[in-house]
């Protein structure tokens, strides 16, 4: 018989029914919860009304106690040794005896049997009572229903002596109706429960269940015909019951494992994609659970390799062994939960409105992680990332869903924020981005992306002393891009290297042509983390200056705060090699960033630029000014140069000179322009005096 399945660790949407009179606030809505317990209530008085007529009706021959006692004893102990199975049933072949006993004595002793089997089964394995009743009286439901039909199929009870092979099909027929009301009865109340359509729990199986039913009801004519010859036979037979009932057992054990993972005892990141799909579904999430939204959200712990490279592997496991139960106490029934592998964790949370609820909930599972973990004598603290995405908007099946939400994942480690929600115009993987990326390969080899170049002046007198190196594309269809349309795509995918070198390449070949012209300027890259976490990038250098000849003082790498923090440790040793090799070392976007005075105690730069978003307004906003003012005294103790950025007019320009900041940079000093413009104005700075460009 079908059976309700007790919640397994870690899945929130195959658990058990909840207590009829005691509902969790987390289970279930209102309207569910009160169909599913008419119809749990319908289905045990159905039962019980099949229960009472079997009993009240009379044997058609004689009734063999002791082969009623055998049978009925062989059903309890079966009853006790399910096969469990995924999506909430149980197998087993107490139907072989309880059909058996049915064809032997008839309705009243078999529904006996099978609804106080089903109840005492429960008790001894200390499930609760009101769980027993309904598994009990549904089986004698479906008993009764099977009953029924031989009635109807055979009225003279012929089919009950197993007289000849022919009476088969009659008892196939009445296997048939035993296994459509059990197992509609079970998959009915487990929907309810889970708030899935009925048939994403009934067709996945429907032929494993089917089969395995027929084969129970069909054993019971020849369990009849041996204690016919002998009760000693009878025993005999569960040598061959006993081989299949391993194997279907060992067999669902095999499909169980492959859902499960060992280390933690959660669900795997198979098992999600298949329950996530259901909950899905083809026309979208059930009303019950999903009408007002699913988020899927995706985990990943920080650092999590120092703790295994400091620790221990073994470490390490105690510490994803504890992450699940934590995770598990922050869902509601109905989530799911799963490890995806390593340190990274999948969920999928039901009835999330919006956007800004999945944050509050992503931040309220984060919670959960902040307590510290005991873990061999030692207390750890431990952070996560998390991604989400969300259904609709962010994807109507379950691979996208999961594939953005990893991809808000990676966002969220790069901002520190702790959960990031997808967005598609950060997702260098969308198809959009993904034909940009091909698009850009094809530029750098056709020289589609062009170099501006944005001076710097001294404030002193005005002359200029180098230029911003500005990446620009210039894409056949979009016009002229600047670098955010398409620097974070390269950034996030093996292109960032190649871009660099690009830029790296020709604006040294500009600063040497400069140089030749008798306009001694430097020439400023901006760099990105991977460059710095490249250990061939100083060599790449070295030779391009080389080969360009430009001096190592006359290039200026441009670097932010975020590029620093991300490794500061590498990046400072990076940093240095270059800074031997004479490269001057920028700082840029300096004050909008999150490092440590220590660290920029210790940071090999030369120059610390002020962002514009000080620098501009720093004439009207009192706090502005003294940020700029502090930042010039700071670098000016320190021994670093300051460049302000955002000068845009000339009381700006005269308020730096006052305190005392050596370089600018700004749209009233000169826009970003193409070199050719650039040195055509610069010579003529030359031949007439220095000037603002503006």
């Amino acid at each position: 018989m079908n059976r309700l399945l007790p919640e397994r660790r870690g899945s929130h949407v195959s658990g058990p029914l909840p207590a009829l009179l005691d509902v969790p606030a987390s289970s279930p809505p209102p309207r569910n919860r009160l169909a599913l317990r008419a119809y749990v209530t319908v289905v045990m008085l159905g039962g019980a009304i099949m229960l009472a007529a079997g009993l009240a009706s009379s044997s058609d021959g004689p009734v063999d106690p002791a082969r009623v006692a055998l049978f009925a004893v062989l059903a309890l102990l079966t009853e006790l040794l399910p096969i469990r199975l995924l999506r909430g049933f149980e197998l087993n072949v107490s139907l072989s005896f309880v059909f058996a006993l049915l064809l032997a004595g008839g309705p009243g002793p078999a529904l006996a049997v099978a609804a106080g089997a089903g109840v005492v089964a429960d008790l001894l394995q200390r499930k609760p009572l009101w769980r027993g009743l309904f598994n009990g009286l549904q089986a004698a439901l479906a008993l009764g229903a099977g009953a029924s039909a031989l009635s109807l199929l055979d009225p003279d009870g012929h089919t009950r002596m197993f007289a000849s092979p022919r009476d088969l099909p009659i008892i196939a027929l009445a296997a048939l109706v035993i296994f459509a009301v059990n197992h509609f009865a079970v998959a009915g109340a487990l929907a309810l429960h889970q708030g899935l359509p009925l048939t994403s729990l009934v067709g996945p199986d429907l032929v494993l269940h089917g089969t395995s039913t027929l084969m129970m009801v069909i054993l019971a004519p020849v369990l009849l015909v041996a204690s016919d010859h002998s009760l000693f036979l009878v025993p005999l037979l569960l040598v061959p019951v006993g081989a299949v009932y391993f194997a279907a057992r060992a067999l669902s054990e095999r499909d169980r494992q492959a859902f499960t993972d060992r280390l933690t005892g959660l669900n795997n990141r198979a098992w999600f994609h298949e329950a996530a799909s259901i909950l899905i579904g083809d026309d979208g999430p059930a009303p019950a659970v999903g009408g007002r939204g699913l988020a899927v959200m995706l985990i990943d712990l920080d650092r999590f390799k120092e703790v295994n490279d400091t620790l221990g592997h073994q470490v390490g496991d105690q510490l994803l062994e504890q992450i699940g139960p934590r995770l598990s106490s922050t869902l509601a029934e109905g989530d799911l939960l799963a490890r995806f592998g390593g340190d990274e964790f999948g969920i999928l949370l039901n009835g999330v409105p919006d956007a800004a609820a999945a944050l509050e909930r992503g931040g309220q599972i984060l919670e959960g992680l902040e307590q510290p973990f005991p873990l061999s004598g030692l207390s750890l603290d431990i952070e996560a990332s998390m991604g989400i995405a969300l259904y609709p908007e962010h994807g109507t099946d379950v691979d996208t869903l999961v594939r953005r939400a990893d991809v808000a994942m990676y966002l969220a480690k790069e901002s520190r924020r702790g959960a990031e929600i997808y967005n598609a115009g950060r997702d260098p993987y969308s198809p959009e981005k993904l034909t940009m990326l091909g698009e850009l390969r094809r530029a750098l080899e056709g020289e589609e992306c062009v170099l501006h170049y944005q001076p710097k002046a001294r404030i002193s007198d005005g002359v200029i002393v180098g230029a911003e190196v500005l990446l620009r594309w210039a894409h056949p269809l979009r016009g002229l891009l600047a670098p955010d349309a398409f620097i974070p795509l390269a950034e996030r995918t093996g292109l960032s290297r190649s871009l660099t070198l690009y830029v790296l390449e020709r604006a040294l070949k500009q600063c040497r042509r400069w140089h030749d012209l008798g306009l001694s300027l430097t020439v400023a890259v901006n760099l990105s983390v991977r460059n710095l976490h490249d250990g061939t990038f100083p060599r790449d250098v070295r030779r391009l200056l080389d080969e360009t000849g430009v001096p190592a003082s006359s290039l200026q790498l441009e670097i932010t705060e975020g590029t620093v923090m991300a490794d500061p440790t590498r990046v400072s040793r990076v940093l240095q090699i270059l800074r031997n090799m004479g490269v001057e070392i920028a700082l840029d976007d300096f004050g909008t960033g999150y490092s440590s005075l220590s660290y920029l105690k210790n940071l090999p730069v030369d120059e610390l630029k002020i962002d514009k978003s000080f620098v501009t307004t720093m004439c009207v906003d009192a706090n502005d000014a003294a940020i700029v003012r502090s930042t010039i005294d700071l670098a000016r103790h320190l021994g670093k140069r300051t460049v302000a950025e955002g000068v845009e007019d000339q009381a700006v320009w005269d308020q730096l000179a006052k305190l005392g900041c050596e370089v600018a940079q700004g749209f009233w000093l000169g826009r970003p322009t193409p070199a050719d413009d650039l040195t055509r104005v610069l010579l003529q700075r030359e031949a007439s005096g220095p000037a603002l460009l503006a």
